[in-house]
């Protein structure tokens, strides 16, 4: 392939699963050569924006705020924000021609405004979820799993990376990483969060892999 895998990284924390990214990216982990274009935060304190920066990774900080800020605060307003900013996040992603979006802790349920699009431009979008398929779609999932685990309903979790469809976690899995849950290892949450955090960091870089195979499959058949 003569040119690298363009990729969009979206963040709203931290960024350990970022830092994963980009550690993968500097030892050359990956499939085929790839170029983190841009990393994209709806969080501007997201320390994640500072370690893009140490590495000279472009940034943008995008939030929802001044969207609703425009608007009334009535169902309405808050429909019409939210269709606002996604058609501009989609925008936003589009100006740097990437082929693949990577949500590594990204907290915001796409609407179609943005995923449209991108599908219209053949781009990828992929995302980590802290669960096994099916279960515990949404937010605080490795919080809900641990309380049913401690309840006794619950012998694993895990990991997935899939593709990202309208309803929230539940687009095909690309990669699914599982996590056995035992008595007393994982009866501290932060504990079992560090643990779960760690498969994250492999898995992203492996589910990265896979999509980029995946992706050039795909227009390889198209061409």
């Amino acid at each position: 392939m003569e040119q690298p895998t363009r990729v969009t990284i979206l963040i709203s924390g931290s960024g350990t699963n970022l830092q994963a990214l980009i550690d993968a990216q500097q030892s050359s982990k990956y499939v085929e050569p790839v170029s983190i274009v841009r990393v994209i935060s709806n969080r501007r304190a997201a320390y994640g924006l500072e370690r893009a920066k140490k590495v000279g990774i472009s940034t943008e900080y995008h939030n929802l705020k001044a969207y609703k800020d425009r608007h009334p605060a009535d169902d309405t307003g808050v429909a019409a924000a939210r269709t606002e900013y996604d058609r501009d996040l989609a925008a936003l992603i589009l100006k740097d021609k990437p082929d693949l979006v990577v949500c590594a802790g990204w907290m915001h349920i796409f609407s179609d405004e943005c995923l449209k699009p991108l599908e219209e431009k053949g781009v990828w979008v992929i995302n980590l979820h802290p669960a096994l398929p099916g279960q515990f779609n949404g937010a605080n999932a490795i919080q809900r799993a641990h309380e049913k685990f401690m309840d006794g309903g619950l012998e694993k979790t895990g990991v997935m990376i899939h593709k990202v469809i309208r309803a929230v976690d539940e687009g095909e899995p690309l990669l699914v990483r599982e996590i056995d849950l035992e008595h007393p290892r994982d009866d501290d949450l932060e504990a079992l969060e560090q643990r779960i955090h760690e498969t994250e960091w492999k898995a992203i870089v492996e589910g990265t892999n896979l999509a980029i195979e995946r992706l050039w499959t795909e227009r390889a058949g198209k061409t």
